[in-house]
């Protein structure tokens, strides 16, 4: 990403629409450090905001801004760009620009949300090491919020099986601003053992109310199915799960007896159709992942050539015909085919019949 792009993101009244419109209009965003008033009012960007713009740029300049970054470790990826995590540049309402600290996991890995209650049970966080621990170890990687209770738990488990966790902020990602303070000290070892700590909030932004809420859609977005370990009948927990269902992704919950408040949130979501998870194998069944350490191993071991990424750019878990596939990869049929089955022997897709293919992980 240029400076460019991550000084804009710096600004506040940046939101997703004004950046698209912007990045659409100038093909190069250094134009805009050197636009005026009627060029960005003809991009599309308000009046006032323009006019707010043009002040703020003078008062932060781009090398100041990049500077400030670099003495923190961060680094960032927008939309548009190759590393920006995919599953998540699918769902309705993506964060433009992702800030990070730490390394953004291979996309091609296998990805879990998991959230829960921060006033937990010893119920709870022994369920969660039980899950989560094994999937990390395997090779899964989890994603959760930082926060005290499940959230802290579940990246800790990650930790403790030697796999690969992401931290997704309400705050920025420079080390004084991470929320909670409590768990910075976990922030920097998630970061020492090759996960990311991720914000769409700049650096030096302070956690409010709203931005809570809306990091939990980053959680869900950035995963293929969100675990809830516990959550009250009436919890912001499960607003991760609802974005989840939003964007056709697995919810997993962890059953409860019926006497535990902290474990109504879950019984309810198990009969709204959510897949009950007991054991590990729960999860990798439902997400076609029974073999997620041969999946890893294998991505590990033999790089996709070009033809191959061809068709991982194009594929999800949503199921496509090859004729489609060979329309927009641009690749003609018995490359396409020869690919697929190589593919699927490696498995990095999976064929469901009818000539319908979709992405494993």
């Amino acid at each position: 990403m240029s400076h460019f792009d991550a000084s804009l993101a710096h600004f506040p009244k940046i939101t997703y629409s004004r950046y698209r419109k912007l990045t659409a209009y100038f093909s190069d965003l250094k134009n805009l450090w050197e636009a005026e008033l009627p060029e960005m009012v003809a991009a599309g960007l308000e009046e006032n905001i323009a006019n707010e713009f043009i002040a703020w740029r003078e008062a932060n300049p781009t090398e100041k801004i990049t500077e400030r970054m670099a003495q923190e470790g961060i680094t960032t990826v927008s939309l548009g760009e190759p590393n920006y995590p995919k599953l998540l540049a699918e769902i309705t309402d993506p964060p433009h620009t992702l800030f990070i600290r730490g390394k953004l996991p291979d996309s091609s890995l296998p990805t879990l949300a998991v959230v829960g209650a921060r006033k937990f049970t010893q119920y709870g966080a022994s369920s969660c090491r039980q899950i989560v621990e094994p999937l990390a170890r395997q090779g899964m990687v989890i994603v959760s919020g930082l926060a005290i209770g499940i959230d802290g738990i579940a990246h800790e488990a990650a930790l403790a099986g030697q796999g690969i966790t992401v931290a997704v902020l309400g705050s920025g990602v420079d080390h004084n601003h991470i929320y909670p303070a409590t768990n910075r000290e976990l922030a920097e070892r998630i970061i020492s053992s090759g996960g990311a700590v991720i914000s769409e909030y700049p650096p030096g932004f302070e956690a409010t109310n709203y931005s809570f809420p809306a990091r939990n859609r980053i959680i869900a977005g950035l995963a293929l199915g969100t675990l809830v370990i516990e959550a009250a009948e009436e919890s912001g927990t499960l607003i991760t799960a609802s974005c989840a269902l939003d964007y056709n992704r697995e919810v997993f919950a962890i059953p409860h007896t019926i006497i535990s408040s902290v474990g109504i949130g879950c019984n309810n979501l198990i009969k709204q159709g959510a897949k009950m998870v007991t054991v590990p194998n729960d999860i990798t069944e439902a997400l076609n992942l029974k073999n997620i350490q041969q999946v890893v191993e294998n991505r590990q071991k033999i790089s996709a050539s070009p033809i191959e990424e061809k068709i991982i750019d194009i594929l999800s878990r949503e199921p496509k015909h090859v004729d489609l596939i060979i329309k927009e990869t641009g690749l003609n049929g018995p490359s396409v085919m020869s690919a697929l089955t190589l593919m699927e022997m490696r498995v990095m897709v999976r064929n469901l019949g009818g000539m319908k293919y979709i992405l494993v992980g």
